[in-house]
Order: C-alpha cells, then sequence, then structure tokens
C-alpha cells in the first residue's frame, strides 16, 4: 500500500501558484462523446509531482477519482512487453506516429498492424495480448499491474466501463477489421471489454503521478519499492510515449515540452522525467486534439521552469548532499577563549553546514532542500557550501532562491559558499550576484566565524570592553593568583601591530611568546605551487590567545606568519625570562604550560574534526 504523504516546502508552494495562474483558463470543451465523461465538473483541476524517491507534491484537486481512460495504453503496453518480449509485440503493434486522431481507422496495412500501441487500434491490439484464459482472469491481471504503479488495490467504474460498451461503435469496428485482418484473434468482444474496463479504472492526479514516477524510477514502484515493470522495457514504454502519446499533438509537444507523456479524454496527462519525477495534471475542458487545455499548460509551465526538456544538455550527479553537520562539531580556525568555547558547545549546533556536490538539477536540488530543511528545523543559520558542484541549472537556481525565502521568513539566515560559480547557469550566477553580499562567502571558514561570532555575540555577557588589558581573564594564565599575575606582569613588555604588519614570521628564532589582549590576526602558512608562491590562512585569533608559544616548548625556528587583521594589542614574554625570572614562584611556568598543553590539545580536537569533514 502507498503511505506517502504530501509534502511541504517550496515545490508545494511553486504547485499552488501555478494552480492559480493556470486554473483562470476556461478554454475547451467536457468530452461528450462517452455520456459518462460529460458529467465532469469543468473547474476541476489537480497537479501533482511525485519524484523518483516518493515525495509527492500536490495542488488543487489532486484526490479527486475519474476514469484513467487512454492514459492506461503506456501501462498496458508495458505489460505485454513483459508477457511476450519486444519482438513479438512489435509483430503485432507498431511504433510509428500516425498524424491521424486517436480513433481513426488506420493501419499500417504494409506490416499488416496498427501503428502504434497510443491510438486506439495498437491498445485494442495490446489489450489481446493480456495473458489468462477468462476474461475475468485477463480482468485481473490488468487491474493488479495498475495496482503495483499505483501502490494500491484500484477498480472499475462500472458504469463508466457500460457507458463505455454501449457507444463503443467505433472502437467495435477498428476490432472487427483488426480481426478480419488476422491482427487479433480470439473473442472480440471479450478483448474489447477488457480494452473499456482498462480505460475505466479510477485513479486520482496523485495515482497517475506515482504511476508516471514508477516509469521514471526505471519500473520501480517509489514509495513500495515493489517492481511494476521489467527495466529492460522501460525505455520501450517511454519511447513510444514520447513519439505518440499525445495523439497527433505528439510532435509540437516533443518539440515544445520534450518529455515523455500521455494524455487521455477525462482530462489527464501524465509526463515522465527520468530519473527524477513523474507529473500528472488533470481538468476536464478539451481541446480539439483530446487533450486537456490545463493540464497541458501545467506541464508546460513545470518543464520550462525547472528546465526538463529531454535535449537540453544533460547534468549528471549521485547523491547531492556530500555532508551536513553543525557548529557544535565543525568549528572555523580561529581560535577561541574557554568563553567562546563554551558557547559554541552549547549553541553551536544552531549552525547547519551543508556541503553540496556533484551536478544541481531539479531531483537533486530537491532532495538537496529536503534534507537541509529537516536539518535547519532549530537552526539560526544555514551554510551551504557549493564548492563541490560542477553544476548547477535554472531549477536549481529557482529551489534554493525559494529555500532562502523560506527560511528568511522564519527569521533564518542563508549562507552561500560558492568557489568558481562560472560552472553554474547564468540564472543561478545571477541568483548569486543579487544576493546580500554579506550572504555569499568564497572560503566555508569565513562563513563559519561569522556564523560564530554572531552566536557568541548574542551570549557575551561581560562587555568585550572589559575582556582586555587583564591578564587575569587570559586563559594562558587561567589559576593563577592575583600575586602570581603580578609577578607575570613584571616580566611582560607591551606590543602594537597595526593591521597587516607582521607579529610572527615564518623561520625566524623563536625568542618572544605572545598573548593577545585586544584585536584578531590571522596565521598564514606560505606555499608553493608549481613556482606559484600563496599564502594561506590556517587559522585566526583574538584577545586570549597566545602565538609563538612553540618557542616555550622547543625554542625552535617559527612554523608560520602570523599577521595582524586590525590593529592588535599583545603582551610579549621573553621565553627565558618566564624560565628564569620567576623563579621565586616556581609553580608559575607548569601552570603556564598546564594552559598551553590545554590549548594545544583544543586545538588538535578541532584539526580532528576539520579532517573529519574533509574525508567523508
Amino acid at each position: 500500500m502507498s503511505t506517502a504523504q504530501p509534502a511541504e516546502g517550496p515545490i508545494t508552494r511553486y504547485l499552488e501558484k501555478l494552480h492559480a495562474r493556470v486554473a483562470p483558463v476556461t478554454d475547451g470543451a467536457v468530452a461528450t462523446y462517452i455520456p459518462r465523461l460529460a458529467d465532469a465538473d469543468p473547474d476541476l483541476f489537480g497537479i501533482v509531482i511525485a519524484t523518483t524517491d516518493g515525495q509527492i507534491y500536490c495542488a488543487g484537486d489532486s484526490a479527486h477519482a475519474f476514469t484513467i481512460q487512454s492514459v492506461s495504453k503506456p501501462f498496458m503496453y508495458g505489460l505485454a512487453l513483459e508477457t511476450h518480449g519486444r519482438d513479438e509485440v512489435l509483430r503485432h503493434v507498431g511504433v510509428e506516429p500516425t498524424g491521424s486522431a486517436f480513433n481513426a481507422v488506420v493501419f499500417d496495412e504494409d506490416n499488416n498492424r496498427p501503428f502504434n500501441p497510443m491510438v486506439n487500434a495498437g491498445a485494442i491490439g495490446v489489450s489481446a495480448m493480456v495473458a489468462g484464459r477468462t476474461y475475468a482472469q485477463r480482468r485481473r491481471a490488468m487491474t493488479e499491474c495498475f495496482a503495483r504503479y499505483a501502490g494500491r488495490p484500484v477498480k472499475i467504474d462500472e458504469e463508466v466501463f457500460r457507458s463505455e460498451r454501449e457507444t463503443g461503435e467505433r472502437n467495435r469496428a477498428i476490432a472487427a477489421l483488426m480481426t478480419r485482418a488476422a491482427m487479433i484473434g480470439g473473442d472480440t468482444e471479450a478483448i474489447l471489454d477488457l480494452y473499456f474496463s482498462q480505460c475505466s479504472v479510477l485513479v486520482t492526479c496523485r495515482d497517475l503521478a506515482l504511476m508516471a514516477a514508477t516509469l521514471a524510477n526505471g519500473g520501480v514502484q517509489p514509495v513500495t519499492g515493489q517492481r511494476a515493470l521489467d527495466g529492460d522495457y522501460v525505455h520501450d514504454v517511454l519511447s513510444v510515449m514520447n513519439s505518440c502519446g499525445m495523439y497527433n499533438y505528439a510532435g509540437q509537444w516533443s518539440y515544445e515540452v520534450g518529455i515523455p507523456a500521455k494524455s487521455g479524454v477525462s482530462g489527464s496527462i501524465i509526463a515522465i522525467v527520468p530519473g527524477q519525477m513523474g507529473i500528472a495534471a488533470y481538468s476536464p475542458r478539451l481541446d480539439p486534439l483530446g487533450n486537456s487545455v490545463r493540464a497541458i499548460a501545467a506541464c508546460k509551465a513545470i518543464a520550462e521552469d525547472f528546465g526538463l526538456h529531454a535535449f537540453r544538455a544533460p547534468t549528471y550527479g549521485t547523491a547531492a548532499v556530500r555532508s551536513i553537520r553543525r557548529g557544535d562539531s565543525l568549528r572555523s580556525k580561529r581560535r577561541r577563549s574557554t568563553h567562546e568555547r563554551a558557547v559554541l558547545d552549547r549553541r553551536g549546533g544552531e549552525i547547519v553546514v551543508a556541503e553540496a556536490q556533484g551536478a544541481l538539477f531539479f531531483a537533486s536540488t530537491e532532495r538537496l532542500v529536503r534534507r537541509v530543511r529537516d536539518a535547519c528545523a532549530d537552526a539560526r543559520f544555514l551554510i551551504l557550501d557549493l564548492r563541490r558542484v560542477y553544476a548547477a541549472d535554472t531549477a536549481a537556481a529557482r529551489l534554493l532562491a525559494a529555500l532562502e525565502a523560506d527560511l528568511e521568513a522564519e527569521g533564518k539566515l542563508f549562507f552561500f559558499i560558492h568557489g568558481d560559480s562560472a560552472r553554474f547557469s547564468e540564472e543561478f550566477q545571477e541568483l548569486l550576484r543579487g544576493w546580500d553580499r554579506a550572504s555569499v562567502f568564497n572560503d566555508r571558514d569565513e562563513a563559519l566565524e561569522w556564523c560564530e561570532d554572531k552566536l557568541i555575540a548574542g551570549d557575551e555577557p561581560v562587555p568585550r570592553a572589559q575582556l582586555t588589558f587583564s591578564l587575569a581573564r587570559l586563559d594562558l594564565f587561567k589559576g593563577l593568583n592575583l600575586d602570581d599575575i603580578h609577578e607575570v606582569e613584571g616580566v611582560a613588555r607591551p606590543f602594537v601591530f597595526e593591521a597587516g604588519q607582521h607579529i610572527l614570521r615564518e623561520g625566524e628564532p623563536g625568542r618572544l611568546l605572545f598573548v593577545i589582549a585586544q584585536g584578531r590576526a590571522s596565521v598564514r602558512l606560505n606555499l608553493s605551487q608549481e613556482g606559484v608562491a600563496r599564502s594561506i590562512r590556517i587559522a585566526v585569533v583574538e584577545a586570549g590567545a597566545a602565538v609563538g608559544e612553540m618557542a616555550l616548548l622547543d625554542g625552535g625556528p617559527r612554523s608560520a606568519d602570523v599577521v595582524a587583521d586590525e590593529r592588535v594589542v599583545c603582551y610579549g614574554f621573553g621565553v627565558e625570562e618566564l624560565r628564569t625570572g620567576l623563579a621565586g614562584r616556581p609553580h608559575i611556568l607548569p601552570t603556564i604550560l598546564t594552559n598551553l598543553a590545554r590549548d594545544l590539545a583544543e586545538r588538535l580536537r578541532g584539526a580532528n574534526a576539520h579532517i573529519r569533514a574533509l574525508e567523508t
């Protein structure tokens, strides 16, 4: 049984807006040549998208039941292929468009067969191939086939069946000619009854979207996981739908919309985007060719808005979400004070970092949006890292813009890390250009640091001005009493560095240990790749952090540059002075070394978390 419930989110809102835009269209008329169809409410209108992993998005009259009519033909064709094989089915029914009306009395006389299974003659030929010794067995085989696609039992509207049977003289004429030409054999009335029965199966727009999604999913029903059609025959069904599924509008449909589809005179259309989704739309008003006016308009809009035409440049990819982490386990490279680390331990989960990968098109972005929305339920900040995305199309731009609007309405902030945006579609680049400049970063660490600063600023119990120029409040000297601090102050020398000045230079001898009292600096590593020198930021330090501390441990040369990002005030301590000048208080140096070891351990844990983030 199908248990998936309609989903909320940007796609549902898109469908609701599309429904509102198309609903005022009143062109066309309800089919009357089958009396029971003439009773349909012409204002009914539903649209449903079902993805290949079972998500369902609905708008309008998606639960209203109607008879499937000619939309049954692809599924019956698949049943015949699976029962008899491709070669045998082709002997009886061709795959060429007719250029004539769906109920035209025309045949492929050179091969003595109907032209294709999507017109009435071909569908009657397919009905003759349903296996079973009796009509009841064949009818049951047909309804069980439809049930596998829909993910639930289906039944036949017996009143519509009788109406079809009583008014089906044209189909009787087609069947009589086929019997005389030996295209079909056996009980002609029983074959016609099965054909009328298949057209009279009751479905909803939601059912049809799942049936279409089953074809999009290689023949496997997305919700139940049950195989409805052997995967080897799915492309046969889709190929014939693409060339013949929209009656003698099929060529224009393929040109304008570009995805396999099938329409029925009750007012429904299904469309299949292989590997991504099934689309169904229903509205009883038909154009002169027998296709629903509103359903065509809806399918056209979806295909155009999300760039679904089959002959667009293809984009491929695996899972769109590489990882989703939170700021209580993934930290920026900025060295934080004990208080700040405690804030991030407690509130870092309010930052969500989602890393995307591969190609972002409709299906992959829909899954990305869905997972991100779930992760952001209790978060304040979302950082979306697109550096591993090698392509992003129009659909991706629209879905992410809708996600941003949702989060903004909830008071949440959304940030992009995009790297080389030249890989993205023009519409996606336009989305990035239109974003608030503070919302787009080239580096994940910068975005993390920005979000962390916001969390800390909102949780800071002591004004930052009171934390500066007080050795007692610096992490390196925790555990020392007031007299100890006075002793340390006696060997401290104040230094001031303006923005851009080097506090430390890589390779210089390590004679001084600095403790930052005010301001911020970057620890930078100098690299050379193919003769090109570059400097990368590996950490950010601010008030309370020590730099050059390794000199106190091993006395070796500096291993990196430390450059002031802004005006930096710090204390400098001569390594030898710390070792010898505090001889009267021998516990001071071990306390400082213990605090230093604790800081190094914290940084090592942060480095391990960063490595795990890169490796997974």
